[in-house]
């Protein structure tokens, strides 16, 4: 049975230098060292408890300034239109993000980040911890797709305008 409809109430808010997508890093590695927070709505703020043991933690995130979406796309990292599923283009039909970030310090309800490839204002809906060896079995072969040549461009690549209405 497919559910219609789904509704999520943001947590928070993530807060970056970004005001703009436009010269956005587009992945966190191209993001070291650039600073953000999170201001987490304080009625959550008790489940932050023990996540400050942890050295990177998963955003799970709205894309808020996302407009419609297309099946395929033609990513930041290739010249090419792929399928919206074999990238991480925001242009999606369910405009949800995904960033590993560094988990910096955490006081009160705010949590500091770093290598932040979000827009300011954007709407947090989860937080996990990063856990590698959840994701990944050692000896477990890994095929990265198209990408196998290109992602080491993610360090520089910034966001154009190809994704703004």
């Amino acid at each position: 049975m497919l559910i219609d409809e789904i509704i999520y109430k943001p947590i928070g808010t993530i807060h970056s230098p970004f005001k703009n997508l436009e010269g956005m890093p587009i992945q966190p590695i191209g993001a070291r060292g650039v600073e953000g927070e999170i201001q987490l709505d304080e009625k959550y703020e008790e489940g932050l408890k023990d996540l400050e043991g942890f050295s990177h933690i998963i955003l799970i995130y709205h894309l808020h300034l996302s407009k419609g979406y297309s099946l395929q796309v033609k990513p930041f990292l290739d010249t090419v239109k792929r399928g919206i599923f074999a990238t991480r283009a925001p242009k999606r039909p369910n405009a949800i993000g995904m960033s590993v970030v560094c988990l910096d310090k955490i006081e009160g309800s705010t949590v500091y980040i770093s290598n932040v490839d979000v827009v300011d204002g954007t709407p947090l809906l989860d937080i996990k911890p990063y856990i590698p060896n959840f994701d990944k079995c050692k000896g477990e072969e890994l095929r990265i797709g198209w990408f196998e040549d290109k992602h080491e461009n993610a360090n520089h690549k910034k966001s154009d305008d190809r994704f703004i209405d």
